[in-house]
């Protein structure tokens, strides 16, 4: 049994090594080694994995590489809006948020819902008015906008249709979630989610990062989950709750359970992307079915990032 364990992700889909410059695969390797470092000192400290799913998101919110908090994609409205949630394994307490625009850190307030509030999900502006009453940062609007999210939108805003953070400038697709989950030194499960959805989305669309059994689920003496891709299919599926269930009620391993969602389930759905997860002994499972997921994971003995298919 590991003492304890912390996985990452930044966003599935088309990503190869041969259209990705060197100097831009060391900025994703740096990205994620500092995500998954800040989780990881938590752990080693004894800290909870609450505590480092959080710290590990924040980093990611933080990056303009990644389509969560600074860097998120444009709705067809030319705002940001965004979405996360959390899930604490042990008493199975969750919190979540969507249509965000002013929250900095929308994770922070994923976590503020679960632990001070008696609700579960918030969304726009009673989300951010319930964000004020606990003193967490608002920012402009502007302030999660990149030139590379503006040309996005420019390219298929007079389209009807979305993109699912793929890059429509470069061969690149990309589904664009980041999301941790960890096992503490105490046995404890979490799982953390975050987003700005899709490029060009309309009519106050949610994906499945912000749904508690969709894109992030955590159940002591089981597994935590946090899913990314295309979060229709997810939705569909249940996907992280589903795994739950086939490893609590059909024993299937954390390996299975997984690799059935991802490869077996979701693609007829047209579901393209992965998930990563931690079982209640610390083994991690990062299963995908696209060419590439920004991952990563680390145990007291163990730390790597990757990009691509193995």
């Amino acid at each position: 049994m590991s003492k304890y364990s912390i996985a990452i992700h930044g966003g599935a889909g088309t990503i190869l090594p041969e259209e990705m410059t060197r100097d831009l695969e060391r900025q994703f390797h740096g990205a994620l080694e500092e995500a998954l470092g800040a989780g990881k000192k938590v752990l080693e400290n004894g800290g909870k994995a609450a505590d480092a799913v959080v710290a590990s998101v924040e980093v990611l919110e933080e990056c303009p590489l990644f389509n969560a908090g600074k860097g998120a994609v444009f709705a067809h409205n030319g705002r940001h809006i965004l979405e996360a949630s959390i899930m604490d394994g042990a008493a199975q307490d969750a919190g979540a948020v969507a249509g965000l625009q002013h929250i900095r850190n929308p994770i922070r307030l994923a976590r503020a819902v679960m632990e001070k509030s008696q609700h579960v999900m918030l969304i726009g502006a009673g989300a951010e008015a319930f964000a004020r009453e606990h003193n967490l940062e608002f920012v402009g609007n502007e302030w999660f906008s990149t030139d590379f999210r503006k040309r996005q939108l420019a390219l298929i805003r007079d389209s009807q249709e979305v993109a699912l953070d793929h890059s429509v400038l470069e061969k690149q697709k990309k589904f664009g979630t980041v999301g941790a989950v960890a096992r503490d030194q105490f046995g404890n499960l979490a799982a953390a989610t975050s987003t700005g959805g899709v490029t060009n989305k309309r009519w106050g669309r949610v994906g499945d990062s912000p749904l508690i059994g969709c894109g992030t689920y955590a159940e002591n003496g089981v597994a935590a989950v946090s899913a990314t891709g295309y979060g229709e299919a997810f939705i569909r599926r249940a996907v992280a709750h589903d795994l739950i269930a086939r490893m609590k009620y059909g024993q299937q391993t954390l390996e299975q359970a997984g690799h059935g969602l991802v490869h077996q389930e979701l693609l007829p759905l047209g579901g393209e992307g992965g998930l990563i997860a931690v079982d209640a002994r610390g083994n991690i499972s990062m299963p995908f079915n696209s060419d590439g997921m920004y991952r990563g994971y680390a145990t007291a003995d163990q730390f790597e990032t990757l990009i691509y298919q193995p």
